[in-house]
């Protein structure tokens, strides 16, 4: 399966590595306390697993006052044309901005700021022809339309949509497996927001698969998740699985680990 747009074409990346402190991160239902060994041996693989795909990764030094702050995809979305500043919408994330700020201008000649509300990265998944923004908990309206608004400065176009109720973020629900194609838990797809699109469907028990990341030319997709991992394969990914147990038990997956584009 291979990508006409650049959607998922990626050659580089900027990462950072986890803080003592990610053991006390950010969770909607407590599933018990992550590791630092464990987070960080999941962080490594993902690094090299970006790394294989093809994409040259930069790795940030941790912060430790911001547990979650390993999650660099919340406070920022990049693309070719520009990155953009968000507003994390948990008060305990509101600070980590200002330090991916000077990396991505560092990288980026136009870096945008949206001016109110608040909106999480992983709210937001690219798709060739638009940017969808999904209201949530983290992202509300007034958010949403700031972030539009700096996606129509960088020359693309924006869809805010809801994400189902009880979902922390958009792509917890869903990601992008090709131009044409999306890997969808079955809430978010009874919704329609897919419309006109291929929907493969996380199979029952697995619906946190969902948040698969694709890469070039692969798919990283959570280790344990087996019915998702042959679903992927039997429909012509080429698949790499990854450990998630740890990362899992803050809320997180794999997309909002790194923040990737291509130059």
């Amino acid at each position: 399966m291979t990508f006409t747009a650049d959607v998922a074409r990626f050659d580089s990346a900027v990462v950072r590595r986890p803080a003592p402190s990610v053991v006390n991160g950010l969770r909607a239902e407590d599933r018990g306390s992550p590791t630092l060994a464990g987070v960080a041996a999941e962080h490594a693989a993902y690094i090299a697993a970006l790394e294989a795909a093809g994409v040259t990764v930069q790795v940030l030094d941790p912060l430790d006052d911001f547990p979650d702050s390993i999650f660099v995809e919340d406070p920022a979305l990049v693309f070719t044309e520009g990155a953009i500043l968000l507003h994390p919408g948990a008060a305990s994330r509101a600070g980590e901005r200002d330090f991916i700020a000077p990396v991505l201008k560092d990288r980026f000649v136009t870096v945008l700021e949206i001016g109110e509300g608040f909106a999480d990265g992983g709210d937001v998944l690219t798709l060739p022809d638009r940017v969808m923004i999904g209201l949530s908990a983290r992202t509300d309206q007034a958010g949403a339309l700031a972030l539009s608004h700096c996606l129509t400065r960088l020359g693309k176009r924006s869809q805010i949509v809801e994400t189902p109720p009880g979902v922390l973020h958009f792509k917890t629900d869903c990601s992008l497996l090709d131009d044409e194609t999306i890997l969808s838990t079955s809430r978010l797809a009874a919704s329609g927001v897919f419309n006109g699109k291929k929907v493969l469907l996380t199979p029952p028990g697995e619906e946190a698969a969902a948040n698969a990341l694709r890469v070039n030319d692969v798919v990283l997709v959570g280790a344990g998740f087996p019915a998702t991992r042959a679903l992927l394969e039997k429909n012509g990914y080429n698949v790499v699985a990854l450990q998630t147990g740890e990362i899992g038990k803050i809320d997180a997956g794999l997309s909002c680990m790194s923040l990737r584009w291509k130059r």
